[in-house]
C-alpha cells in the first residue's frame, strides 16, 4: 500500500527541463574572468595589462546584459520558455562583471585615488555613463529576489526593472565613446540592443492593441 500511495506523489514531483541549465550559465559565466586571471599571472596581456583587464571584463558584462535582456524576446519570438530561467542569473553575472570592471579601474589604474575618480566620472564623458550604468544596475541587483517583487509589489518591481534598458543602452553608449575611432564593434552592439527594444516595443504595443479592441 505504502509503494502505492506514494507513486502519485512522485510523479506530481515534476524536476524542471535542462537542471544543468542554471549551473552552466554560472561556470561558463566566470570563463573571461579565469581567463584575465590566467592571463595576467602568465604575463600575457599586452602593453598596457590593467587597460586590457578593464576592456575585456567591461565587454563581458555587456555581452551577458545583452543577454539578459535577450531572454524575454526570445519567448515572445521562439516560444522559448528555458531563457526566462537564467535572465537572472545573466542580470547578475553582467552586473558582477561591470563591478569588477569598475573595481580594475578604482584599484589598480586609479590605485584608489577616489579625487581623481570624481575628477574622471565628471570630466570625462564616456566614465560619466559607464559609472551611471553601473549605479543604475545596483538597485536592480539588490532587487532581483522573490522576496523583492512580494515586498514592492510586481507592478513596481517590474517598472524599476525597466531600468535595465537605460543601463544597456548607457553601456553601449560607454564603449562607443571609449574607442573613438573604429566604432564597428560597438555599433553591432548597439544594433542588438536596438532589436531587442524593437521587440518589446512591438510585444507591448500588440497587448495594448488586443486590449483596446476587447
Amino acid at each position: 500500500m505504502a509503494a502505492t500511495a506514494s507513486a502519485p506523489t512522485a510523479a506530481r514531483i515534476r524536476r524542471p527541463p535542462y537542471p544543468w541549465l542554471g549551473p552552466g550559465v554560472w561556470i561558463g559565466g566566470m570563463v573571461p574572468l579565469l581567463a584575465v586571471i590566467v592571463r595576467a599571472y602568465q604575463g600575457t596581456l599586452t602593453a598596457n595589462p590593467i587597460a586590457e583587464a578593464m576592456n575585456y571584463l567591461g565587454l563581458a558584462a555587456l555581452v551577458l546584459l545583452l543577454g539578459s535582456l535577450a531572454c524575454t524576446p526570445a519567448r515572445h519570438l521562439f516560444g522559448w520558455t528555458w531563457p526566462a530561467r537564467i535572465r537572472r542569473d545573466l542580470g547578475l553575472l553582467a552586473f558582477a562583471y561591470a563591478v569588477v570592471h569598475f573595481a580594475v579601474y578604482l584599484v589598480l589604474d586609479q590605485t584608489l585615488n577616489l579625487g581623481m575618480v570624481w575628477a574622471d566620472i565628471y570630466e570625462r564623458p564616456f566614465i560619466t555613463v559607464g559609472f551611471a550604468a553601473l549605479v543604475i544596475m545596483v538597485p536592480l541587483a539588490l532587487t532581483s529576489t522573490k522576496k523583492s517583487i512580494r515586498d514592492l509589489g510586481y507592478v513596481r518591481w517590474r517598472n524599476l526593472h525597466r531600468l535595465i534598458y537605460v543601463a544597456g543602452a548607457l553601456a553601449v553608449i560607454h564603449f562607443i565613446w571609449r574607442v573613438k575611432l573604429d566604432v564597428s564593434q560597438p555599433m553591432t552592439y548597439a544594433v542588438v540592443l536596438g532589436v531587442l527594444l524593437a521587440v518589446r516595443v512591438m510585444v507591448w504595443y500588440s497587448k495594448r492593441d488586443t486590449t483596446a479592441r476587447a
